[in-house]
């Protein structure tokens, strides 16, 4: 192998952008290594106060974890290993509220699904919409206040479903949803985070995007509704 194939391999790709897998291992390693010591760390703490604080970081670690992941599943999109099937989308949204509880006490805030009747299924691959769901349940984590929880909703729109996660922070700028839904004009928002949700959303014939309300944002993906029952 030439100097020039190993530059090309291990180098940026032609569209500029860093190689995935390496710029996955390279943000990994180190954010395992933080959350392993704060855990030791807390084993050593009697102070409460102390321990929270610890408490806090550990989970900020398993945040960034979670987002070094799911930029090692987008470079595996085009492999085609992830299916789609009929998903209970309430059951999704529920097992995201679940997950990110610790994460959400550890701040102040709580998150919660709207509860509604007989939620219709979609068509989604049950890995990738968690990781969508996940990522704007992270995005939305610092905005609104104590009294207002961040809240997850399943809406059916004729053929479609719109699963959101509404919250109550500062909304985008008047301009309607951007061509490219990673910027958010919200500092404390993970521009890398959406980008990869936009490429899982692709990946399942779906699309983000965003409602603006007037004291908040809605994360939301549209998906395909499943006719799967109605052919019972």
């Amino acid at each position: 192998m030439t100097r020039r194939d190993i530059v090309q391999s291990h180098g940026p790709s032609y569209d500029g952008s860093f190689g995935i897998m390496g710029a996955a291992h390279e943000l990994k390693a180190p954010t395992a290594l933080m959350r392993q010591l704060a855990l030791e760390l807390r084993e050593s703490l009697s102070d409460t106060q102390q321990r929270q604080l610890v408490d806090q970081l550990i989970l900020t670690s398993e945040r960034s974890l979670r987002l070094t992941s799911n930029l090692t599943k987008t470079a595996r999109l085009e492999d085609g290993l992830f299916e789609l099937e009929p998903i209970n989308a309430q059951q999704i949204c529920e097992e995201v509220v679940q997950e990110l509880a610790p994460l959400y006490r550890a701040h102040g805030r709580t998150l919660d699904v709207q509860p509604r009747r007989n939620p219709p299924l979609v068509v989604a691959n049950r890995e990738l919409l968690r990781r969508v769901l996940l990522g704007f349940g992270d995005n939305a984590l610092h905005y609104g206040s104590e009294k207002t929880p961040v809240v997850l909703t399943v809406e059916r729109a004729q053929r479609r479903v719109v699963v959101g996660v509404r919250d109550t922070g500062p909304i985008l700028p008047h301009r309607g949803i951007p061509a490219n839904p990673a910027i958010t004009g919200r500092p404390a928002s993970s521009g890398l985070g959406l980008m990869i949700a936009e490429r899982f959303a692709a990946a399942m014939e779906s699309h983000i995007g965003t409602h603006r309300h007037r004291d908040g944002m809605t994360f939301y993906i549209n998906m395909m509704a499943s006719e799967q029952l109605a052919l019972l």
